[in-house]
């Protein structure tokens, strides 16, 4: 029997200034997984900062804060059978341009910088971000 997790996926502002958190939203519980938080806030810079913390070192990291503190996301705790396995190919590739038909990125998304939705990619990373955004 599949392991029953807890994730978390956030509509970036992209998605948000486009209109998709409905959208990403209906595809989430269409899959089966329950969304047991929610909230539509702006990203200040320090929380931002604690997310990319892992790629603080990167050429990138300025332009990740930027983005991320944009403008509203909507941040989630989704749970259901191995919720982060099952949302990342939900999510699709981070590249919309190889992410498959049918995923998030792939029918909605077209650049990398501006991709839609985030989510966790462990479990470990799936407990700290649901604790840095809900702890």
């Amino acid at each position: 029997m599949p392991d029953n997790q807890r994730t978390f996926i956030m509509v970036k502002p992209d998605g948000v200034r486009r209109r998709l958190a409905g959208e990403v939203i209906r595809r989430i519980e269409a899959k089966g997984y329950e969304i047991r938080e929610m909230k539509l806030f702006t990203i200040d810079e320090t929380l931002a900062k604690k997310h990319y913390a892992e790629h603080v070192e990167r050429p990138f990291f300025g332009e990740l804060v930027a983005f991320i503190t944009s403008g509203p996301v909507v941040a989630m705790v989704v749970e259901g059978p191995d919720a982060v396995a099952g949302m990342r190919q939900l999510m699709g590739a981070t590249n919309p341009l190889e992410a498959t038909p049918g995923s998030i990125r792939g029918d909605l998304a077209t650049v990398i910088g501006e991709n839609i939705v985030h989510g966790s990619d462990s479990p470990g990373s799936a407990e700290r971000e649901v604790n840095l955004f809900f702890g």
